[in-house]
């Protein structure tokens, strides 16, 4: 393929840095070779050029002899040494009796598959482009013409052959950050008009009925896909166990430009795959493995690894094996194969998860902006970066995410719960989908003000744990239903488990619209609280509506509620009633008798009211001003729970600093009320909405 592992310029779309050429010494001929061995190149431009220069520092060590080239477009005079014949194609290569020993094929996607077929017949060994090829059913093809040719296919995933990737195994197998959670990667670069016109098969599926695929994620940050699923240890197809695509075009083009790809491995890791080139700038893709125990994220293009545990963060650089020194060296029989094709299967079950999806959904000019003139321009989804994060935190799709831009939830998994003359006030999630380490549940996200000022955030890339508003435990009978690491007081400290549990949102009885039974679901699947949830909304007035919730737990066996605080992290009481914010700025937070965070946090008193701005508009930074006033519940006096230093939330703490213990068949019952208000309130603003007697809108 002529698209390049590293991040070119803007100015030459398809030509590699030279840091990238990732070369060592060579020691790649065999000292029984008694003549270096006989190469082909099939394409010279793009990324061929990379090739072409590789072969010459091979061919200065005598390891090749470059004894043709085919390309429609000849390569510039003196590129080639006089001796290696020029071809228009394959075909007539061939047929001129140069008798390659390898030919390497570096043309577009479309072509790989026929080209790499005639390479086989011819009895030369293969060095292919990635990706192989634009199908599962061509890969098959293939994989059946390499067992019948007992030639060798050596596939150009570059960072496969960086040598960090053994540092990673050692680390995953000493332990250093713990057991292996998941794996996150992440690319974001930039590309220009000019680069979606460089070829007529740019950016498309597919061209006069054949396959294509020259997507984000099949193409130009390929590498990212195939780089994490090796690391995972999934290199056949039988290795992975489920692919899911979330595919999106900010581009005029067929193919996806930015997406998530959310894959599982047959062993249960997942992988979540997001990508864009539409960033605001350009940063060098990494991979992220999450750890029990801490996190390694390996920059494959700068072949560059950070650790990061409780002992402290530290930086390695490491070299890279060239993957045609590989193939020679594999040749004379003194290694393995880096990429063999046998081991792009898992990858390509992805390219055909890409290829088989719907296509990508057009992003709304809206949520697009254009940096720069003419064919220089290029598309900017404003977040992005942000979304991105929050994507590999999370392991979730944009759609699960609620981007303004991306495709809506399903209806089984999102409804609109209450609304204002058709303007959406809250939104109900059922969480069923979300990965089982944030202890899946019902929430309420995205609320608003009647203005439409956003005031919930979920999946936040700090604590993809945090659900907009609802309900969950951190500890019920040593069952975590909040999500992330647990509180152990014998550790004194949070500890990763696999101890989460979910919350499961039953069908909603016609009868009772306002009343949801749900079910706490322990590891092992049986129930531990049965809850009636009520949720009510009545507006008030122009500028302000009210939500009513109510829950009763009933204990199915002897039960005990607990919280960080009451397992012994002192102030972190948190459980209960959540309601986490989004991004605000100039926040005030208070009570009747108190302000600010360290004097709020932990009190107890009947209300308490925050006060920000909320949201970018253009031309507006600091966003619109809302007010959110919290009712305590009239059933106990929980305290506060609130941050806003580390991150925006407010909770009513069930079990502040001691558990509470339910027998079975006994409930616990707490309702509060939240006003969502336009505009700041004042103390005595705020007194005034929460007096008994505030009337209704007419």
């Amino acid at each position: 393929m002529d698209t390049p592992l590293t991040q070119p310029t803007q100015q030459n779309q398809t030509t590699p840095d030279d840091a990238e050429d990732g070369t060592q010494d060579v020691d790649a001929a065999s000292p029984h070779r008694t003549a270096p061995t006989r190469v082909a190149l099939i394409g010279v431009h793009g990324f061929g050029n990379h090739h072409l220069k590789n072969l010459a520092r091979l061919r200065q060590a005598g390891a090749v002899e470059l004894v043709a080239v085919a390309d429609p477009n000849p390569p510039s005079p003196g590129a080639l040494p006089d001796s290696t014949a020029v071809h228009p194609d394959l075909q007539s290569l061939l047929a001129g009796n140069h008798r390659p020993d390898v030919v390497i094929v570096a043309t577009p996607i479309q072509t790989h598959a026929p080209l790499a077929l005639a390479t086989l017949a011819s009895g030369a060994d293969l060095y292919l482009e990635k990706p192989p090829v634009a199908s599962l059913a061509d890969f098959r093809q293939l994989q059946e013409a390499t067992e019948a040719s007992g030639r060798s296919v050596q596939i150009g995933f570059q960072s496969l052959g960086s040598q960090a990737l053994g540092a990673i195994d050692k680390l995953l197998r000493d332990g250093t950050i713990g057991t292996l959670q998941g794996i996150g990667a992440t690319g974001r670069w930039v590309r220009d008009r000019a680069y979606y016109k460089r070829s007529p098969w740019a950016g498309k599926r597919s061209m006069d009925g054949v396959d294509v695929v020259d997507g984000v994620a099949t193409n130009p940050l390929a590498h990212a896909i195939a780089t994490a699923l090796r690391i995972a240890g999934a290199r056949t197809v039988e290795d992975v166990a489920s692919v899911e695509t979330d595919l999106y075009r900010a581009n005029d083009i067929e193919a996806d430009d930015t997406s998530v790809i959310r894959i599982r491995t047959a062993a249960g890791l997942p992988i979540t795959c997001a990508l864009t080139l539409c960033a605001s700038e350009s940063v060098e893709p990494y991979i992220t493995l999450q750890g029990t125990e801490g996190t390694a994220v390996f920059h494959y293009t700068e072949d560059r690894l950070h650790i990061s545990t409780a002992d402290g963060e530290h930086s390695q650089e490491f070299g890279r094996d060239d993957l045609t020194e590989n193939l020679l060296k594999y040749l004379a029989g003194g290694t393995e194969l880096t990429s063999a094709l046998n081991d792009s299967g898992a990858f390509m079950l992805v390219l055909e998860a890409v290829r088989t999806a719907e296509p990508p959904a057009p992003v709304s000019p809206a949520h697009v902006l254009w940096e720069g003139d003419g064919d220089a321009a290029h598309a900017v989804i404003p977040g992005i970066e942000d979304a991105l994060e929050r994507a590999i935190s999370a392991h979730a799709t944009f759609s699960e995410l609620a981007l303004p831009w991306a495709r809506p939830a399903e209806p089984a998994d999102a409804t609109v719960l209450f609304d204002d003359g058709g303007r959406p006030l809250a939104v109900q999630r059922t969480g069923a989908r979300l990965n089982t380490g944030l202890s899946p549940r019902p929430y309420l996200h995205p609320v608003t003000t009647l203005g439409g000022t956003v005031v919930t955030d979920h999946l936040p890339a700090d604590h993809p744990w945090h659900l907009g508003a609802g309900f969950a435990l951190q500890d019920v009978n040593g069952t975590n239903f909040w999500g992330g690491k647990t509180y152990r007081h014998d550790a004194s400290a949070y500890v990763s488990r696999q101890d989460h549990g979910r919350i499961e949102l039953l069908p909603t009885d016609v009868d009772e619209p306002d009343t949801r039974q749900l079910q706490w679901l322990g590891t092992d699947g049986q129930p531990l609280l049965t809850e009636q949830r009520t949720l009510r909304r009545e507006i008030l007035g122009e500028r302000v509506w009210r939500l009513d919730l109510g829950t009763e737990l009933t204990a199915v066996v002897d039960v005990s509620l607990g919280s960080p605080g009451s397992n012994g992290a002192a102030g972190s009481g948190y459980g209960g009633f959540f309601w986490r914010l989004p991004a605000c700025s100039g926040s005030r937070i208070f009570t009747s008798d108190a302000e600010g965070e360290p004097a709020v946090h932990g009190s107890v008193a009947p209300w308490l009211a925050w006060t920000a701005f909320f949201g970018e508009v253009p031309g507006r930074r600091s966003g619109q001003p809302a007010t959110l006033v919290f009712g305590a519940p009239a059933e106990s006096t929980d305290p506060w729970f609130v941050r806003c230093s580390g991150y925006p939330a407010v909770g009513s703490a069930l079990a502040w600093e001691r558990s509470v213990a339910l027998a079975a068949g006994e409930s616990l019952r707490r309702s509060l009320s939240v006003w969502v208000c336009d505009g700041e309130l004042s103390p005595a603003a705020v007194e005034s909405l929460v007096a008994p007697g505030h009337t209704r809108r007419g």
